[in-house]
């Protein structure tokens, strides 16, 4: 009898395992690809719009391009250019995920002070997160990164998935420090059982603080990064100004080995300035 009771017990328990999985392939099966965990070295690029993308390849071109005509006087210069090329894709991409996650961040400081509110007016937990869902839904479109994931907590709500594996797979999703520690403390104030709301009210008050300094410093920022930009632009102004106001001074640098070796140390030097004040201008708050 207790084998029997044992072999039962095992079986039982690869019921609710499979039973568990066949639930979860469920949810992601209904929600689609807002469900996906991300898996990318950056996952906010998954939410930047396919004409965004190609405005990046176009601009990226178009400064090989340029790079290509003024420091070699030939188009066909693109194709060793090609890494510059990727390079700086890659660099206008991570720009554009990281406009993205600050988005995001501003959006996520509202929904969180939206079930903040909710709470106050004598909600339940769930329930401010349906609340908040709704009062969003009138801010923000339905393409927005917060949309989407208000969406997919009301809609595992609905089907009774329990509220701390919700955030937590919200958190997975995102990757964002603020809400990792959002819901960490949402998770040791319901396993503690002490005034819950008012952990959360005091959590989400400090989330929203420092989401507001992160802005500060950026528009602090903002002046140095302009400056940046302008001034990585002088060395093409001044190659085109010095090829139209004294060409044959410039003649010499294009056409001859001497003078391609020449354009490519400045090209190199340029691009090593330019890296270094990229990595400048990035301030990690």
């Amino acid at each position: 009898p207790c084998i029997n009771m044992r072999k039962r017990g095992r079986r039982m328990g690869r019921y609710r395992e499979s039973g568990e999985g066949f639930r979860r392939s469920r949810i992601r099966e209904s929600f689609g690809q807002q469900g996906v965990m991300c898996e990318q070295k950056n996952c906010w690029m998954q939410d930047m719009t396919r004409k965004e993308h190609l405005w990046n390849l176009a601009r990226a071109a178009g400064v090989t391009a340029v790079t290509a005509w003024l420091y070699y006087r030939s188009f066909l210069m693109i194709l060793p250019l090609l890494p510059l090329l990727v390079w700086h894709l890659r660099m206008m991409e991570e720009e554009g995920a990281g406009k993205k996650e600050k988005e995001f961040q501003i959006q996520f400081k509202e929904a969180i002070q939206a079930v903040s509110s909710a709470l106050n007016t004598g909600y339940s937990v769930e329930n401010a997160f349906r609340e908040a869902q709704k009062e969003l839904k009138l801010i923000y479109p339905e393409g927005a990164r917060i949309s989407k994931e208000l969406l997919i907590i009301t809609r595992q709500l609905q089907i009774h998935v329990p509220l701390e594996q919700v955030l937590e797979e919200f958190g997975e999703r995102t990757r964002t420090e603020d809400v990792q520690n959002f819901v960490t403390v949402f998770a040791a104030a319901k396993k503690s059982g002490g005034n819950m709301i008012a952990i959360i009210q005091d959590t989400v008050r400090q989330i929203s603080d420092k989401i507001d300094v992160k802005r500060e410093i950026d528009t602090i920022l903002a002046s140095k990064r302009y400056e940046f930009r302008v001034m990585s632009a002088v060395p093409y102004a001044i190659i085109g100004y010095m090829s139209l106001s004294f060409p044959e001074f410039m003649e010499s640098l294009y056409g001859n080995v001497l003078g391609i070796g020449v354009m490519t140390v400045c090209l190199g030097i340029y691009t090593g300035a330019y890296y270094l004040g990229v990595r400048m201008v990035r301030i990690e708050v």
